[in-house]
């Protein structure tokens, strides 16, 4: 008797091979002579969709690991849109009172065009009769070839450009159609997931059909969940929340650290982390190959380069380890998953009166016990809201605490430039935007070119701030330390100072 899971794969595969017709991806030909065939498999998979619903899925994928460089496939590189600008255009979006919808794109791949002559077997369970030994000559892309993300977004990128849209220099995921009647419509694009901004619902219906006739979409109405993100908006409270909260737990999950026990910083002062700490023993060395130290690494940086600022100095400092890691190492990392367990529910909130550009910076010196590199921190909020933070190493040992807060000045003023130009093509042109610096000293080395003999060592590219100020492109100003949120990207900070510092920039 056959089961009903057994049915339900069935029937998914029977889909996949329906929408691989419809799209016209592959012709069958005879076997070609001194041409390469590539293989390919099917993947399983059941995907938790919003209420809980299970979909039974399944993927014909290519093993594109057989392809040959300069004759299966040339340039590979797709872009997807930044983090900063979907955090971005959220803002925008509560701030101006917009419309927010979600689509999804169906078989995505399937929808690129091939230039390469590509061979692929049968798929396995559904051989024509009569031509089992024939061929699949590939007319489209297929998920697993090496240039499918490519071509598919030259495509969706053409098709944007011809239907009037005009695509972000900034950000090349971020389209932007303005009306003449002062409507407009702002699109991003991760892969096969849009968000769709707009002030007129008819004409972000009148999209939704275009779109709709030239791909398989999926219309999933207003904005819910985006890239493991919960999306919670009341507008009548013009407020909107950015949450990761089901993925913190199912991490937490993944590494038994579901019933640990919180704690309220997310590095012990007891840490004092180094590679000398790193496993030497052939017995040291065994036991950390059991542990799964890169991918807790890599779990915790999604939920930090998303939507949790607080924990970009901690993660940034176990992932210098990732080379040979030790026992040290792996319980600061488990330091950082006990944080996390007392504040899962902490969200990104959008809500402010105005799409204001504030950035802050700040640095500490020296902090790096391995080679005595300083490290740079910045946060730039729109409206009140975090929407890009870094917490990194310096690529230069500072010689001060000055000189390491007028490089972290620097870096700062590069993002700043690059979130001002974004704005600008969105038609929001924030000139008054604002930087803030707790250290005095780095605004008057900044701000004076006389400090020759003090700044001759510096490096030609840390001068750049220099020159935003003398053209009037950035305002550099003086902020009190203890208001300063940047302070948490920087070291490590006691539990009251890193809730006050997650409070400022809207981390609730």
């Amino acid at each position: 008797m056959v089961d009903e899971a057994h049915l339900k794969w069935e029937l998914a595969m029977k889909d996949e091979m329906l929408s691989l017709e419809e799209n016209q991806t592959w012709e069958l030909v005879k076997m070609p002579a001194k041409k390469k065939v590539l293989q390919n498999k099917w993947i399983f998979r059941v995907k938790q969709e919003a209420g809980g619903v299970q979909r039974y899925k399944t993927r014909l994928v290519v093993k594109g690991f057989g392809q040959r460089e300069g004759i299966d496939f040339h340039d590979i590189f797709a872009p997807v849109v930044k983090m900063t600008s979907i955090r971005t255009i959220l803002s925008i979006v509560v701030v101006k009172g917009l419309y927010l919808e979600q689509l999804d794109v169906k078989t995505t791949f399937l929808h690129g065009d091939l230039e390469e002559e590509i061979y692929m077997k049968q798929p396995t369970g559904f051989e024509v009769i009569g031509k089992q030994s024939w061929v699949c000559k590939l007319k489209r892309s297929l998920y697993g070839l090496k240039q499918a993300p490519r071509q598919w977004y030259l495509k969706f990128a053409r098709f944007m450009l011809d239907i009037g849209f005009a695509r972000s220099n900034a950000d090349h995921c971020v389209y932007l159609q303005r009306f003449n009647d002062g409507d407009y419509i702002i699109l991003t694009l991760y892969v096969d997931d849009m968000l769709v901004a707009g002030t007129n619902m008819k004409k972000i219906d009148d999209h939704k059909k275009r779109l709709a006739n030239q791909f398989s979409m999926k219309d999933l109405g207003e904005a819910k969940q985006l890239l493991g993100m919960q999306i919670t908006r009341d507008k009548k409270k013009k407020k909107l929340w950015l949450s990761q909260e089901g993925y913190v737990k199912k991490v937490l999950e993944r590494f038994n650290m579901h019933e640990s026990k919180a704690v309220t910083t997310t590095l012990g002062s007891q840490f004092k982390l180094s590679k000398e700490q790193g496993a030497k023993s052939d017995v040291e060395i065994a036991h950390m190959k059991t542990v799964p130290y890169a991918s807790a690494i890599g779990s915790l940086m999604y939920a930090m380069v998303s939507t949790r600022p607080d924990i970009a100095h901690a993660v940034g400092v176990v992932s210098r380890f990732m080379k040979n890691p030790g026992k040290e190492h792996w319980e600061a990392v488990k330091w950082i998953f006990r944080y996390l367990k007392g504040t899962s529910n902490y969200c990104l909130c959008f809500g402010g009166n105005n799409i204001d550009v504030k950035g802050f910076v700040d640095s500490d010196h020296a902090g790096d016990r391995d080679n005595d590199r300083s490290t740079s921190g910045y946060v730039f909020t729109v409206g009140g809201t975090a929407v890009s933070w870094v917490s990194k190493l310096q690529k230069v040992v500072a010689l001060s605490s000055t000189e390491a807060e007028y490089v972290a000045a620097t870096e700062a003023s590069k993002e700043y430039i690059w979130l001002k130009s974004q704005m600008n093509e969105l038609g929001f042109d924030n000139a008054d935007c604002r930087l803030y610096s707790d250290s005095q000293s780095a605004i008057h080395l900044a701000k004076n070119s006389a400090f020759h003999s003090r700044t001759k060592h510096i490096h030609l590219l840390y001068h750049f701030i220099r020159t935003l100020l003398e053209e009037g492109q950035l305002k550099l100003e003086k902020i009190d330390g203890k208001k300063n949120p940047a302070d948490m990207l920087t070291k490590p900070v006691e539990g009251q100072k890193l809730s006050l510092c997650s409070t400022m920039v809207n981390l609730h």
